[in-house]
């Protein structure tokens, strides 16, 4: 609709009407040209009307002034008709048409057309227009010989070639105005007459029949008491004479140029058609009337003709005669038309200045004429036809309000008073509300952020002292109950009107209030309007946005739906668009959800937003949204947008409203509420869809996919990358059965990077995903499809359909599998929902950066939730949102823009096709095996490749119960230095399961079968175990050019093995003794079986050469088994003939074996090197504080032990049986009396007793017979004679301490301590005699000691020796 028009009371309007068949671009083109002559100069009117129809042409030619034009868009309504001659500015006085010609177009057929479109518009007994013309514009050139003549009047052809075509179309409507100005002096003249003045003051707003149905004089005379003629010229009324004369005819003259005018309905006739003369005296007629209205319709046509100073005196002559309250409309119309006059002055004299001139502001006097119109308008009251006065009444007082408010607008909006305001005023243009003043203004229906702040607006009111306030108080009276008597049309453009000033002003909300009203009148204008003719077409009803008690799908009746005919979609779109606007400023976006095009191809999430953040941290900002508005309200206008929607109808927006509010409003939404909009929602796509219509909406439900996690791998299937350089490596390694991992250090932080590896897929082979999607509604959340979104190498997926139950999350299993190797990135889901388009929801890999980065926006969420930092409509959601972001933008971009790192994802590793094993058969019962303790049994497994690829590479390895308890215990490094190397002896030496990897196959082709062969060892505290088998296709065929991988994949089978270990022998008391005679003495109570089997062999065992070069080892065995065993221990020493001793042992005792062992003697380096560790473990301080000497002598324990276990070796057998195992001795500890026997000593000492005969020669003491004690006398001169050998490898310098005890009864000669000895090489020997005799009889102990010099006192001491001696008297 044209916008309303300050200054419309001083406008000629001038309707375009298009001709023919011309086009609309043609005829847009044309009427812009004609619509851009907006005024016309007085000096421009020229006219050959020289008699009294000339009174309101200008007085000269050099007169100046202007008359404005104003281009209506539609002629006025039929219920304005009455206000023809009380506002006759309000309809077209000049109708132009418009018309293209061509070659084969016929001028009389164009004229005949524009004459039909005339009449349909304009009614014959309407007195409009005044002037009309049809402009035909040729097309081309062809047609420029076409002769008017005398036939075709009221059309005028322009050629194509003619220059200057607004040139020459102004000088056509400046002649058409001056017709208008003939017209206007026609019905003045007729109005001037008693008659005309009698149809003048007989109704409110009366109207003048045609001049055939106007009554006739009863004389034919003339009437010698009419009413004087007005003068034309001079204007000046005679205020002296009672009564004015007129001359005038009675009739109103038409000819040709004067087209049809308003349509006038008969139910608006004050008169009868034909009055009846008898009731009217002649003489009276016009006698009584008041002349105020007459005058006043002589100013309005002056104020039209642009002569100024003639319609201010007329107003006034007007306004003086105004008394009755019957003229109050008419007094407050005058009041208008003074009012407008000095904006039309002030326009034409361009002096107008910004600001206040004196005291008073120079619009003051202005305004209060039209507070005044204002008023006598509202007190106004009708005196006959109600109903149809009403209507003007209401249409008056509203059109004085906004003129008023018009009038504090423009110049509040243009800075003051001055050329500006009177250009808003005069000639608004299509955009009244966006003066340049103020270029930041936003339409009513755009965006509330690209409105004008509030310190602009108040700029505004300190610059003209005008303030908001004041505008928006006169705007409000315009609006009141009185409007329901306005026809539709004007309802609509006054609401309109209202509604965009009070948006211009910054009160967004009322102008919503307004719109509102608005769209329930455009609302019922269109339902109303729709066609019925069929008998039984659905009746839509009225979906207004003002309706009260409309329900949520209360827009068409049950069962109908609305017919749309004309399917351009326009008007919808800016229905659709004001709703939107209207909701948005209640704090609901109805375009939370987009309406996109069906063919739109599925789009990546971060794409669509305006940046990564906004996509990825949506569930961020949505659940820490603070409510908005007053719920109640929002979904009340959310049901009148959904009835409006359904009204139009437009189904895509029924479904986008109703989701949007879905998405936005669900948390303070009833259940009822929340099943009737998805409902509502999916019947509205449904329909669309039947309907062909291409839109269809976005997913709408928030993110719905929470989390996706990939499956792991069945144990068979899970593939290890393995470098190929472990191939040229031993089969296994001992570390992995020490520490459990390959890492040598106990702590090493790249592990903690290694752990964070790429999931690893198999080409070719399915593998499944867990996406957990989440509904936060009360019903079941329906998607149509849901599949993974991916990108790298190839992924076959299958979409499928799902259903997510209320209020819950829901995981949802999906499989596929990758078609080439490479890297898979899984980006997320992508989700369609019935009746939308797919969207990809991404979700980012939930790294530290992405945690951080959350948590980050998180708590700048959080700080500003609650704060009042925002007032009024800056508190929505998205004015928050935009502004935060804004910000946070601005200092990301300042401080981090370089350095923003690129989002990841779920990478997987897909590594080539793999072989397949399973386990066909095995040896074993129920996968159990009981052993006894060391005995070594044999498991057959049978694998077989089930797949297409076959296996070149198979490796075993092995897991049992005793390996994790051990592992454990080394980990914690609490046990001793030799308690780790049993622990570390016994995983490494003595393993549950082992296999012989040189001589099983390595192969097995596709289909075949191979058996491999795993030896069990019993090993006590064994439970269960594992055989893991691992195999690969390492030596797969390559392209020439294409280079070796470096690294290759393993599959793991693992076999569970239930064990179970009896526990039968147990050793214990190992004991090393040094020989003696009494070991190879029989005792007397055996000489009786000194012939015996037993007796011999023991002898012949216990018969070695040089006693003091062997030494006894000796353990108890004993059995806690139920059967006897037989137990064998061997003796395997280099250098000496093997020996073996066998025992039976019964069940419940214990039998001690005694075998002789060789000394065994170590080098000084060999038992100084520490304890070793079987692992390559980081190296571990100990926590034992030892002395050197201490240390010493644990390294010689050690490695003495460790030597005796490599010569002495012990087996067992079932008594009668074939099963035989190992007896181990590790559990055995040796102490230093044992070490000292079993080492050979450094110096070896001999000590005896001799004594000289009269020759001198050497004679040995007796000795018992078991050779244990010397038997000398006493009194008697013997010597103790002691030898010493170094055995050493270097050579000693020794000396020799005797101990003689006890010494008081012993007589010795000499030096006892510190003897002597001098230098031995290796092997040299020397001996010491020392003369002694016994004084007394009895046992005496002799013992030596030989220390090296040059050694520590603690380490100089290398041999000792000791004698027995028992001294008698005979």
């Amino acid at each position: 609709m044209e916008p309303f028009t300050y200054a419309s009371l001083a406008q000629i309007r001038v309707l375009l009407l298009p001709v023919g068949n011309i086009r609309r671009s043609t005829f847009e083109t044309w009427a812009q040209d004609i619509r851009s002559i907006d005024n016309v100069r007085l000096g421009d009117i020229t006219t050959d009307v020289k008699d009294e129809r000339s009174r309101f042409m200008p007085n000269h030619q050099l007169a100046s002034g202007y008359l404005h034009l104003a281009y209506p868009s539609h002629p006025p309504p039929d219920s304005h008709a009455p206000l023809s001659l009380f506002r006759t500015s309000d309809f077209p006085l000049v109708v132009i048409g418009i018309a293209s010609c061509g070659e084969n177009d016929s001028l009389a057929t164009i004229l005949t057309q524009f004459q039909t479109s005339l009449h349909e518009v304009f009614p014959r007994e309407s007195m409009f227009p005044l002037a009309s013309n049809c402009f035909v514009f040729e097309e081309s050139d062809s047609t420029t010989n076409i002769h008017l003549g005398d036939n075709f009047p009221g059309l005028v052809v322009i050629p194509s070639v003619m220059g200057h075509k607004k040139t020459y179309i102004g000088t056509l409507i400046a002649d058409l105005c001056s017709k208008v100005l003939v017209e206007l002096a026609t019905v003045m003249q007729t109005l001037e007459s008693p008659l005309g003045n009698e149809y003048l003051n007989a109704t409110l707003f009366p109207v003048l029949p045609p001049s055939s149905e106007l009554p006739r004089s009863l004389d034919d005379e003339p009437r010698r008491d009419s009413l004087p003629p007005l003068p034309s010229h001079n204007s000046q009324p005679d205020l002296v004479s009672p009564a004015l004369r007129s001359k005038s005819p009675l009739g109103l003259k038409r000819n040709s140029t004067i087209g049809p005018g308003g349509l006038l309905p008969s139910r608006h006739a004050s008169l009868p058609t034909t009055p009846v003369p008898q009731k009217k005296r002649p003489t009276t007629i016009g006698a009584a009337s008041s002349h105020g209205r007459l005058f006043k319709v002589l100013a309005d046509f002056f104020l039209l003709a642009g002569r100024l100073e003639e319609a201010t005196i007329w107003y006034t002559e007007a306004i003086v005669l105004f008394k009755t309250p019957q003229d109050a409309p008419w007094h407050a119309s005058a009041l208008e038309g003074l009012a407008t006059i000095p904006v039309v002055e002030a326009w034409a004299s361009t002096h107008g200045v910004n600001g206040t001139a004196g005291d008073k502001d120079p619009w003051a006097d202005i305004a209060d004429k039209l507070t005044q119109a204002s008023a006598l308008y509202h007190k106004a009251s009708p005196t006959s036809e109600p109903e149809a006065t009403l209507s003007l009444l209401a249409y008056l007082y509203c059109s004085s309000v906004l003129r008023h408010s018009t009038l504090l607008y423009s110049v509040w909006s243009s800075k003051g008073w001055g050329p500006l305001a009177f250009t808003a005023m005069i000639q608004p243009g299509p955009s009244p509300f966006l003066p340049a003043t103020l270029s930041n203004n936003a339409s009513p229906t755009s965006a509330s952020s690209a409105r004008n702040t509030f310190a602009a607006l108040e700029r505004l009111t300190s610059i003209t002292g005008i303030s908001r306030a004041q505008i928006a108080a006169s705007l409000s009276q315009a609006h009141g109950p009185w409007l329901l008597h306005l026809d539709a049309r004007e309802r609509v453009r006054t609401l309109q009107y209202v509604a965009a000033m009070f948006g211009s002003l910054g009160h967004v909300r009322k102008e919503a209030y307004v719109l509102r009203e608005v769209l329930g009148c455009v609302m019922d204008l269109i339902v109303c309007g729709r066609d019925e003719r069929a008998a039984g077409s659905a009746r839509v009803q009225s979906a207004g946005m003002t309706a009260r008690n409309s329900s949520l799908g209360g827009g068409a009746a049950q069962g109908t739906v609305g017919i749309r005919e004309n399917e351009r979609t326009e008007g919808n779109e800016s229905i659709l668009r004001i709703v939107k606007h209207v909701c948005r400023v209640h704090g609901v976006d109805l375009e939370a959800v987009k309406l996109l095009d069906a063919g739109a191809s599925n789009r990546d999430s971060l794409q669509f937003q305006d940046s990564e953040d906004v996509e990825l941290d949506e569930d961020l900002v949505q659940s820490a949204r603070e409510p908005y508005g007053w719920p109640e309200l929002q979904i009340g206008i959310i049901r009148e947008a959904i009835a409006v929607a359904e009204a139009l109808p437009d189904y895509p927006a029924v479904a986008q409203f109703s989701l949007s509010s879905l998405k936005l409003l669900h948390p303070v939404m009833s259940s009822g509420d929340q099943h009737h909009l998805y409902n509502t929602a999916s019947r509205a796509l449904l329909t669309a869809k039947r309907r062909g219509d291409r839109r269809v909406v976005d997913y709408w439900s928030g993110k719905p996919v929470v989390s996706i996690e990939i499956l792991p791998l069945p144990l068979v299937r899970v593939p290890i990358e393995k470098p190929l350089s472990i191939l040229s490596q031993s089969a296994a390694g001992t570390t992995s059965i020490l520490t459990g991992v390959k890492d040598p250090f106990l702590y090493n932080p790249r592990k903690l990077l290694s752990g964070q590896t790429k999931t690893v897929l198999v080409q070719n082979e399915s593998f499944e995903l867990v996406v957990t999607l989440q509904n936060p509604y009360v019903f079941d959340l329906d998607l149509q499809s849901l599949q993974l979104s991916t990108s790298g190498v190839p992924f076959v997926s299958k979409a499928s359909p799902v259903v997510v139950p209320a209020n819950s999350f829901h995981p949802v299993t999906i499989s596929g599998k990758a078609l080439e190797p490479g890297t898979l990135i899984i980006r997320g889901c992508i989700v369609q929902a019935p009746g939308g388009v797919s969207r990809e929801f991404v979700l980012p890999l939930s790294t530290e950066e992405e945690e951080e980065r959350r948590s980050r926006r998180r708590s700048a969420i959080e700080c500003e939730t609650g704060r009042s930092k925002h007032a009024g409509l800056d508190f929505r959601p998205w004015e928050k949102s935009s502004k935060r972001g804004s910000t946070q933008a601005a200092a990301a971009s300042t401080s981090t823009s370089a350095a923003k790192k690129p989002i990841r994802f779920l990478e997987c590793k897909v590594v080539p096709e793999q072989p397949l094993l399973r386990i066909r058969r095995t040896s074993l019962t129920h996968g159990a095996v009981m052993l006894y303790n060391g005995e070594m049994s044999t498991i057959r497994i049978t694998l077989e490749n089930v797949s297409s690829l076959p296996v070149d590479l198979i490796r075993l390895t092995f897991d049992d119960s005793t390996i994790a308890p051990a592992q454990q215990a080394l980990a914690e490094g609490d046990l001793s230095v030799f308690d780790t190397y049993e622990t570390e002896y016994d995983l490494v030496h003595r393993p549950v399961f082992t296999w012989d990897s040189e001589h099983e196959p390595h192969s097995i082709a596709p289909g075949h079968k191979r058996v491999i062969t795993v030896n069990c060892f019993g090993k006590v505290g064994c439970t269960s175990g594992a055989i893991n088998v691992s195999y690969a296709f390492v030596h797969r065929p390559q392209a020439s050019l294409q280079e070796p991988a470096e690294v290759f994949y393993t599959r793991q089978l693992s076999y569970p093995v239930l064990v179970t270990v009896y526990h039968m022998l147990e050793c214990h008391a190992m004991d090393i003794l040094s020989y003696s005679g009494a070991t190879t003495t029989i005792s007397p109570d055996d000489d009786a079986d000194e012939s015996s089997p037993e007796a011999k062999a023991r002898k012949s065992l216990l018969h070695v050469g040089d006693i003091a070069d062997w030494c006894i080892f000796s353990i108890e065995v004993r059995n806690t088994y139920g059967l006897p065993f037989e137990v064998t221990f061997e003796r395997d020493q280099e250098g000496v003939e093997p020996a073996s001793v066998t025992s039976l042992v019964p069940p419940g005792s214990t039998s001690r074996i005694v075998l002789p062992v060789k000394k065994i003697s170590l080098s000084e380096e060999h038992v100084s090197r520490p304890i070793p560790m079987l692992s390559d473990r980081q190296y571990v301080v100990s926590t034992s504080k030892l002395t050197a000497a201490e240390e010493r002598a644990q390294r010689e324990l050690f490695w003495y032990r460790e030597e005796l276990f490599k010569v002495v070796h012990g087996r067992w057998r079932e008594n009668g049986g074939t099963r035989a195992g190992d007896l181990s001795l590790r559990q055995q500890r040796m102490t230093l009396p044992m070490l000292e026997a079993l080492r050979v000593e450094t110096a070896r000492v001999r000590m005896t007793l001799v004594r000289y005969d009269e020759e001198g020669n050497a004679q040995q003491v007796p000795v018992d017979p078991p050779g244990s004690k010397f038997l000398p006398t006493s009194n008697e001169f013997v010597y103790l004679r002691t030898s010493i050998t170094n055995l050493s490898p270097s050579e000693l310098v020794l000396t020799l301490n005797l101990t003689l005890e006890p010494s008081d009864h012993v007589v010795y000669q000499g030096e006892l301590l510190d003897i002597p000895i001098g230098r031995l090489a290796k092997g040299e020997s020397h001996e010491v005699e020392t003369p002694v005799a016994f004084v007394a009889c009895g046992r005496f102990d002799f013992s030596a000691e030989v220390r090296a010099l040059g050694r520590p006192r603690e380490a100089s001491l290398v041999g000792h020796g000791k004698m027995r001696i028992a001294v008698s008297d005979s």
